[in-house]
């Protein structure tokens, strides 16, 4: 039997090493470190990079990614991480020990409700949670201890009905769960919450200064048609600026 028969035909993705990885490195406009190995067709998590485990952000996005070792718990100052677009169909319980982290980005992966630890939970800090694109029928109830989100993703699962620990969430602006198999009516006690998911409330602070003259001018001319409008047809927002989805997109703090 000649050999080379039963080599696997697998791909085994690029092989990263510490050099590569250096190179890789970025400075926010912020002034933190980021490790960029997005798109890079990495099969497997790279050892070497735990080397530089003091990085403030990490971005593994759309690589072929199919396990997260316990070791990314080494990453202790991570405060943003993306792992979107990848092959994962379960994140490690060491994910709860990321404690500064207030973005994760887990979209479009294979995530079933089995693959979701309940430790995501522990994640005190977190703000912002994209879980779109996957599998999920449930998520874990220990969803409803992050007092500190803001924004959630759950579009395009396999949901059912509205988990009941959204409703526990004292700071939460958005949510997202559209192409759901949601019955209609099963939305009772957070419809403020689900309107949201097509607006977005943008604060001043949050964009950039052409990004603001644009809002600006938009409310501007909105408030002139209003203006003209029949007095039973107008709806006051007091104290916002323009609904906005796509300025908020533009700013380098919302990757």
């Amino acid at each position: 039997m000649a050999k080379g028969n039963k080599q696997s035909k697998e791909p085994k993705g690029r092989k990263i090493t510490l050099k590569m990885a250096k190179l890789a490195l970025k400075l926010t406009v912020d002034g933190k470190r980021r490790l960029d190995l997005s798109n890079m067709e990495i099969a497997s998590f790279p050892k070497c990079i735990l080397k530089l485990c003091d990085v403030d952000e990490l971005d593994l996005s759309r690589n072929m990614l199919k396990k997260i070792p316990d070791s990314i718990d080494k990453f202790v100052n991570l405060r943003w991480l993306d792992l979107h677009s990848n092959q994962l169909d379960h994140i490690p319980e060491a994910i709860g020990h990321l404690q500064n982290l207030y973005s994760l980005n887990l979209c479009n992966n294979l995530l079933s409700s089995i693959g979701l630890p309940n430790e995501i939970g522990l994640l005190q800090k977190l703000r912002s949670l994209n879980l779109g694109m996957n599998l999920l029928e449930s998520i874990p109830s220990s969803i409803a201890a992050l007092k500190e989100l803001r924004h959630l993703g759950l579009f395009n699962n396999h949901l059912t009905r509205v988990p009941e620990c959204l409703r526990n969430l004292p700071h939460l602006e958005s949510i997202n769960l559209k192409c759901n198999p949601i019955p209609s009516g099963d939305d009772k006690g957070i419809d403020p919450i689900q309107r949201v998911e097509c607006l977005y409330l943008v604060r001043e602070s949050c964009l950039c200064a052409s990004c603001l003259k644009k809002v600006k001018d938009a409310r501007q001319r909105l408030d002139s048609r209003l203006s003209r409008a029949p007095a039973h047809g107008r709806s006051i927002f007091a104290g916002l600026i323009t609904p906005n989805s796509v300025a908020q997109e533009d700013q380098a703090t919302w990757r």
